[in-house]
């Protein structure tokens, strides 16, 4: 996986700030890497399949198109127009299923069953019904626990990011976090207690530590706990439970949840980010709308795709699969005045 062309993409895809917003904070790729380090330590202590894990982590964001989730809103909006969607998930499975070309033998990387499936069934369940494409993957089952692990190891790594990137950038402050956020401000009186003389910045990221500790110990202690009520004891077992295992307890869900509504309502919404928002939605629907108008004007790899598959799903692997600075290059090569 990390030897392919879509996994050295993250490192100029956008996860909240944009490189022309500043080059300091958080990528596609940092933050995966930060992704992987936090399962592997889950996995640890709950006696999983760390390589699983693992892989997992390095590859549940490939399939993100550029500028961040902005990106992905417009893509699907795009795609939407012409009555198809864009799902970050599916796309990746057909980028390690077909996109990737290492081999002689055949398309796509020499991934696992567990970490296909685990591709499309981390973050979501989807219904039989609604994609019998997907038969093969068991969708009326639950995946593995090291794949349930991975969506809730995401949020732990993005939330506690995004309050450092936001802090960093200036637009969170400590009081509004603490006054918003009961985790924070419990974790921010700890710090302050111990060291009374710090700066605050330092004090900040004590807080920070805390609160990233208290998510990763409540998601191994709450998960173990729930494995011994449920009384699982193999794969299958955790495949048919009624419910996916791998979950925070009551008390830390809710003040995870909190920090989540922040988070949307005072830093992915902020003005400040309104620009690069809108720079997603213009950038991806005109280039869109060119290469739907104007298919020559495609790669010819694509343009030879577009005779198999229909225009706007070709249009759109083309998109997703664009880092930040080449879709910038493209809008002006076909879009600028």
């Amino acid at each position: 996986m990390v030897h392919s062309r879509s996994f050295r993409r993250l490192e100029a895809k956008t996860q909240v700030f944009t490189r022309r917003y500043s080059d300091h904070f958080r990528n596609r790729l940092t933050h995966t890497i930060e992704v992987t380090q936090i399962s592997r330590t889950i996995a640890a202590q709950l006696g999983l399949n760390g390589d699983l894990v693992e892989a997992l982590a390095l590859v549940h964001d490939i399939g993100h198109p550029p500028f961040g989730h902005a990106g992905e809103k417009a893509l699907d909006s795009a795609m939407r127009q012409h009555g198809f969607s864009f799902d970050h998930n599916l796309h990746a499975l057909r980028i390690v299923e077909d996109f990737e070309l290492r081999y002689a033998a055949f398309r796509g990387l020499n991934l696992t069953f567990e970490v296909r499936e685990g591709i499309i069934k981390h973050s979501h369940d989807y219904q039989p019904e609604d994609h019998p494409e997907l038969a093969e993957y068991l969708l009326d089952l639950r995946p593995p626990l090291e794949a349930q692990l991975i969506d809730l190891a995401d949020e732990i790594a993005y939330s506690t990011a995004d309050l450092d990137d936001g802090y960093e950038a200036r637009l969170l402050t400590v009081e509004q976090i603490s006054s918003c956020v009961n985790m924070f401000d419990r974790c921010y009186r700890e710090a302050q207690a111990l060291y009374p003389k710090a700066a605050e910045k330092l004090l900040f990221n004590e807080a920070l530590k805390r609160v990233f500790d208290c998510l990763v110990g409540d998601l191994i202690a709450s998960t173990r706990q729930r494995l011994e009520h449920a009384g699982v004891r193999s794969l299958d077992a955790i495949r048919r439970h009624s419910e996916r295992l791998a979950a925070f307890s009551p008390p830390v869900a809710q003040e995870r949840r909190q920090l989540k509504d922040f988070l949307y309502e005072n830093l992915y919404f902020s003005p400040a980010l309104e620009g690069e928002k809108e720079d997603a939605e213009r950038i991806i629907g005109e280039l869109f709308a060119h290469w739907m108008e104007e298919p020559d004007d495609l790669p010819r790899n694509y343009r030879e795709k577009s005779a198999h598959e229909p225009l706007p799903r070709v249009i759109c692997d083309y998109i997703a699969g664009m880092t930040d600075p080449f879709i910038y290059q493209q809008y002006e090569k076909y879009c600028g005045e």
